[in-house]
């Protein structure tokens, strides 16, 4: 047991895999489901997820000796600042933000001196939302990412810290700026890619993009499904991660005028170094394991799917 009572904060794919956990492996003695939506909080309930569920947020912390802030991340400021004064003497808030330097600057200041904070971001996911998307699979093999301060007292790292190593995952530490770049590039660029090409597809004439769908080769095919992540999620990413997304989209601009460039000019040779040069980082991805988004221990078929993915959409993370 790693804390008498925990509360999570928005039950999307993330927190509800998270309490899924923390029931199955009795990390705590009680959960509690702090979320904005009475739907989720009734499906939460529904599914036995947590003991109390409440869209009272401020109230959704008393008591805990571990806050989770699993909503998306321009929430948080606004969340941090409903529970400042309702946290318990000595308690960790820890979140699962996909960017760290502007969900510190926006929780940290409404913290009171006597709670800590240790920022945290897994790098797990699905497509799916809501209550009924997790699984306590998710993480198992993956990366957790904790970002502490300077300042964070050890045993608030070792609360987290112990949290995530009950998921399964592998736990990394890092600077909050690296951390925001190296996901810019791993995680950001992708989905505003995969953004973009569907949007460019769904602006084709009716005949054309019936005929895309139609025929959708794997290419394809999987850049639908990142454009199908949540879209409130990656809006706040792409707000609160602006510098560094904007530097790697530069360098990203850069690299695909130079292939269009070869391609212009008929540069073979080119074209065939840089693909063998993609072609080995792609081996490196599979060499460590990093390979299988649907996770070695799920089959897609097993990951449940919200019955109304926009009633979920405000608490997935």
């Amino acid at each position: 047991m790693i804390a008498k009572q925990i509360t999570i904060i928005g039950f999307g794919l993330i927190g509800s895999s998270l309490a899924r956990i923390i029931r199955r492996d009795n990390l705590a003695a009680r959960i509690v489901c702090g979320d904005q939506s009475d739907v989720v909080c009734h499906k939460v309930m529904e599914l036995k997820l947590a003991d109390a569920a409440t869209t009272d947020i401020a109230e959704s912390v008393k008591g805990s000796d571990l806050v989770i802030l699993a909503m998306p991340v321009g929430a948080s400021g606004q969340v941090a600042q409903a529970i400042s004064r309702t946290l318990e003497q000595g308690a960790v808030v820890t979140d699962v933000g996909s960017v760290k330097q502007s969900v510190i600057a926006a929780v940290k200041p409404h913290l009171p001196p006597h709670v800590d904070f240790v920022p945290a971001h897994p790098i797990a996911g699905t497509e799916h939302s809501g209550p009924e998307a997790g699984f306590p699979e998710l993480f198992i093999g993956r990366w957790a990412i904790l970002t502490p301060l300077p300042d964070t007292p050890l045993n608030a790292i070792e609360t987290v810290t112990k949290l995530w190593e009950a998921t399964g995952a592998n736990l990394e530490f890092m600077e909050p700026r690296r951390h925001d770049l190296v996901l810019a590039i791993t995680s950001h660029l992708p989905h505003l890619i995969a953004y973009t090409i569907v949007g460019t597809a769904s602006d084709l004439e009716d005949h054309l993009k019936a005929d895309v769908i139609k025929f959708s080769a794997s290419g394809f095919r999987d850049f639908t499904r990142i454009a199908a992540s949540d879209p409130i999620m990656w809006r706040d990413i792409f707000v609160n991660n602006q510098d560094a997304v904007l530097e790697i989209v530069q360098r990203f601009n850069e690299d695909l005028t130079g292939l269009q460039r070869a391609i212009r000019y008929g540069d073979a040779q080119a074209l065939q170094d840089m693909f063998t040069r993609t072609r080995a980082i792609r081996r490196q991805v599979i060499d460590a394991k990093q390979a299988d988004y649907r996770y070695p221990n799920k089959s897609p078929e097993a990951v449940p799917q919200p019955a109304d993915p926009r009633k979920a959409s405000g608490s997935a993370t």
